[in-house]
């Protein structure tokens, strides 16, 4: 079962930038490079992806379940949208299993840490493609334990001591901060996640950032 992501929405911007050491913001603007036009953000959260894609010229729609993430992307959108000549992004609430959108409606459907969160994993990749123009673009990012023998023991600590004592000293909330490495460890990676995605239809690759913590996972439809 997904986490009830109202309980921390408040605190998520600040303890994402604390825990990546502000590198999601560097992992989202390398993911959204090259993309254009209409694009979904499924598990948009409190919009930081969406912001991302507005800068880059997209019409975005961000869905996501948590209605306490969804006010606070509305709000930072339209503080941000000063910079940008048009009112360019919408949200609704919406579950990724089963999109509320025709068969392909956008150009590009981008999902930066929300995947490892679906209840039915196949089921909400099979709804991203779904949506997806012929042509159209599957951008996916996600957080995952290095590969190297060197670094993965530093990465466990890290996560399951340092992140949680974070989450519990400025979120007030060390269950959520629990749950966050519990779900990276559990989540396919890598060559695991790639077969998934190949076995729904979609060819993908992978790209790895900061010794492997952060997957860029891409497909065309």
């Amino acid at each position: 079962m997904a986490y009830d992501f109202d309980s921390i929405a408040h605190t998520y911007d600040r303890l994402n930038r604390v825990m990546t050491f502000g590198l999601d913001r560097h992992w989202r603007r390398r993911a959204v490079r090259g993309l254009h036009g209409r694009v979904l953000d499924v598990a948009c959260g409190t919009g930081d992806m969406v912001l991302e894609l507005m800068r880059q010229g997209c019409t975005v729609t961000g869905i996501d379940l948590s209605e306490e993430m969804l006010a606070i992307a509305r709000q930072k959108t339209a503080a941000a949208n000063s910079q940008f000549s048009i009112l360019n992004s919408q949200f609704q609430k919406a579950n990724a299993e089963a999109l509320p959108f025709p068969d392909g409606e956008f150009d590009a459907v981008t999902c930066a840490f929300g995947v490892r969160n679906f209840v039915h994993l196949e089921a909400g990749l099979r709804e991203m493609l779904r949506v997806l123009k012929p042509g159209g673009k599957l951008v996916i990012l996600e957080l995952a334990t290095p590969d190297s023998p060197l670094i993965a023991p530093f990465y466990r600590l890290y996560t399951r001591r340092v992140i949680p004592w974070l989450g519990s000293r400025l979120a007030g909330n060390r269950e959520a901060y629990t749950y966050l490495p519990a779900s990276i460890e559990r989540f396919p990676k890598g060559a695991a996640f790639l077969a998934i995605l190949k076995s729904i239809g979609t060819q993908a690759v992978q790209r790895k950032f900061t010794f492997g913590v952060c997957r860029l996972y891409t497909a065309t439809r």
